[in-house]
């Protein structure tokens, strides 16, 4: 078979590779793009965008359920067929990818439908429909596989109808009866929604409710859930399903049955690395994800990015490690990739946002920690907000240098008013120089000023 040449051949076209392949179209280079699903990967499709329609959907529902006691009465009748044609229509074309595999071919790229492998070094063999096509790339492979929905091994599981991110999304129905087996950002969120547009939730977690964030975060969350009426089910764990045609069953491990109409599993993410043929660059197949440097170089002429690096599976940090693969490549900036600030946000109500270290992290990093914590309806904007007001600030000291490692921000626009303590964390802002803002009254925001404070109390 003869092998195509090319400049730089890219495994994975989710936000990142499709990301970097274009800016290396755009700086000159021959550039391959393969993929063998949707160009723009899970977060356009089963992920980011459409979820996030959901959660707006579900959003207004609750809003229009608190007008009372605030604006007088509103009664709303839900209906879940308005949310569904947005999601199919505006968000994912009807789940087609054409406008994205066209942007990336406007720019340069030449696309192919395929799923691609490492054959030899510098050489990417890639499967499709009509065959075996071979690439030699010149100046390099990159490695954007994202990963699966992780399906646990529980007995009786396998050949049900159950539900990940990628079938709850494309639902037209609510069920009326919801088991989510994990509590992570995925699970919390699809157990909010569904349960806002009428369906009998609960919530299994074998520990607490988004259990990378911190402790607080999830009793939060579960008080909120609880109070919405979701049955929020902590310490336990599934043992095993059955699915008799019309409804699971789901067997805890302290023997007690949940029945409901559906199951979704949120159980993390997964790659299966053994299929992208990495041991024919020396790299561990059946490792859990790809080592890479600091400008995401993986092997020689092999960079990796995106979820398969380990460094959280964000779209945002597939995006940024994106840039600083294609200015490697381009010869173009000296740009290193750091993860000290890596934000995330759990779209949930109230939100829950949080960048750098949890106080648990950095103590175990040996720091000197130093912990200031004030909730969101003691200030004056969260006790104007009144309705749907929960919510904290946490802010994580390393007290020996003065500065955040970390910070959690839980409430209204919880996401939103991270921003300001990502800053804090990402440039190393003395806690004293923070202290000295003046923080606009009366907004969100305004509460960290009462943060530092108890921080400086400590």
């Amino acid at each position: 078979m003869t092998a195509e040449s090319v400049d730089v051949v890219v495994i994975g076209m989710g936000p990142g590779g499709e990301d970097v392949a274009t800016r290396v179209a755009r700086g000159g280079l021959a550039v391959v793009g393969v993929e063998g699903r949707l160009v723009g990967g899970e977060c356009p499709y089963y992920a980011c965008v459409p979820t996030k329609m959901m959660v707006r959907a579900a959003g207004v529902l609750a809003e229009a359920r608190r007008v009372e006691g605030l604006a007088g009465s509103a009664t709303a009748q839900a209906d879940w067929r308005p949310v569904a044609a947005r999601i199919r229509e505006e968000a994912t074309d009807d789940w087609d990818d054409r406008a994205a595999v066209d942007r990336f071919e406007k720019a340069g790229g030449r696309f192919v439908r395929g799923w691609g492998r490492i054959s030899a070094p510098g050489e990417v063999t890639v499967a499709t429909e009509s065959g075996e096509r071979v690439f030699r790339a010149r100046r390099g492979i990159v490695l954007n596989p994202g990963t699966e929905p992780a399906v646990p091994p529980l007995d009786g599981l396998a050949g049900t109808p159950f539900w990940t991110n990628r079938e709850a999304v494309p639902a037209t129905e609510v069920p009326e009866s919801l088991i989510v087996l994990g509590g992570g950002p995925v699970g919390a969120e699809f157990a909010q929604i569904f349960a806002r547009f009428g369906a009998r939730v609960t919530v299994v977690v074998p520990r607490r409710l988004v259990p990378q964030d911190e402790p607080e975060a999830g009793q939060l969350l579960a008080k909120v859930f609880t109070e919405e009426g979701i049955e929020v089910r902590g310490g336990v764990r599934g043992t095993a399903v059955r699915y008799d045609g019309r409804e699971f069953a789901l067997t805890l491990d302290n023997g007690e049955v949940l029945r409901a109409e559906r199951l979704l599993v949120a159980a993390g993410r997964r790659t299966e690395l053994a299929g992208l043929g990495i041991g024919a660059v020396g790299l561990d197949e059946s490792a859990r994800s790809i080592p890479v440097d600091n400008r995401l170089r993986a092997a020689e002429g092999v960079w990796a990015l995106g979820d398969v690096t380990g460094r959280g599976a964000f779209t945002h940090v597939s995006m940024y490690q994106a840039r600083i693969v294609a200015q490697d490549i381009l010869g173009s900036g000296d740009e290193v990739a750091r993860y000290h600030a890596v934000p995330r946000v759990t779209f949930t109500d109230p939100e829950v946002g949080a960048v750098g270290m949890t106080e648990e992290q950095a103590r175990a990093a040996g720091l000197t920690v130093r912990v200031g914590i004030t909730e969101v309806p003691a200030s004056t904007r969260g006790w104007i907000h009144k309705a749907g007001n929960a919510g904290f600030i946490k802010l994580v000291e390393d007290a020996d240098r003065g500065v955040l490692v970390g910070a959690c921000s839980a409430g209204p626009q919880g996401g939103e008013v991270l921003s300001a303590l990502s800053v804090a964390v990402h440039a190393q802002v003395p806690t004293a120089t923070l202290r000295e803002m003046i923080l606009a009254y009366p907004t969100f925001h305004r509460a960290i000023e009462s943060a530092l404070d108890a921080l400086a109390s400590v």
